[in-house]
């Protein structure tokens, strides 16, 4: 069984940068198989992993949708489409990337929703580590079905609105009845370690605390440069501190137990 790890958060809180290096962790820590999944409409993981992802899940949907009459001579519907899937997989050394790309449109998506959660749950079955980098709505964690997340990470800027968005995220995947054995918060681009008022209210509403993470202008940097965050040395304090929150929460050693 995979060992799944979900980064959720509002845009701008760091959460590729957390879920590219920790793709990075895990494949130099493990030796397992890792699959990243960009499940941000706004997808950006793949360049932050050094790669890029060419089509998407969202771009063979909106394809199959104009084209499903035309199917291939022979070819069941369900082998076509995973087919189709399967070249939206990105192959590196060392993990795979899938894109979800962005959320349908206004047609009726039904059948291919119902063939694209069996085929994420096989594939990401096929992997001993799963990174998902997701948008604050959650929409395609909410679509599987048979496998459940070990520990989602909730990104939150250094604001007590920030945080208390964390708090709204939290509690979605409640009401969503996701399948989520625990959820920790994340404070990143702190100056001076995580603010005593952020605590308290983070505490209050018994939402853990993973831990924070520093302002880094390494991470400006690479960004403005366009270079892979995952390849941040071990000098960047974000690094350093990302690492230090996986250790302690994430569990290694026998893959995806």
């Amino acid at each position: 069984m995979s060992y799944v790890i979900a980064v959720a958060g509002k845009g701008g809180t760091g959460k590729t940068t957390f879920s590219a290096i920790s793709v990075s962790w895990l494949v130099r820590n493990t030796g397992k198989a890792v699959l990243a999944v960009d499940a941000d409409s706004n997808a950006n993981l793949d360049l932050a992993l050094g790669t890029r992802a060419e089509k998407t899940i969202g771009s063979i949907r909106e394809y199959l949708t104009d084209n499903i009459k035309n199917l291939p001579a022979g070819m069941s519907k369900e082998t076509w489409v995973e087919m189709l899937l399967q070249q939206a997989l990105v192959e590196e050394k060392g993990f795979d990337l899938v894109s979800m790309g962005r959320p349908e449109g206004p047609g009726c998506y039904c059948y291919l929703n119902n063939i694209f959660r069996r085929y994420l749950d096989i594939m990401t079955g096929n992997y001993d580590y799963v990174v998902m980098d997701n948008e604050a709505g959650m929409e395609h964690l909410s679509r599987r079905t048979t496998t459940g997340v070990n520990v989602m990470f909730i990104s939150s800027d250094p604001s007590v609105r920030g945080v208390e968005t964390a708090l709204r995220i939290r509690d979605l995947a409640r009401e969503l009845k996701l399948n989520i054995a625990r959820m920790a918060l994340v404070v990143t681009r702190v100056r001076n370690g995580l603010p005593d008022n952020l605590r308290s209210i983070a505490e209050g509403a018994n939402l853990e605390i993973a831990g924070a993470v520093p302002d880094d202008d390494t991470v400006r940097d690479y960004d403005e440069a366009g270079k892979a965050l995952s390849e941040l040395p071990e000098s960047s304090p974000a690094r350093r501190a990302v690492e230090e929150i996986l250790a302690a929460h994430v569990k290694t050693g026998s893959g995806g137990g």
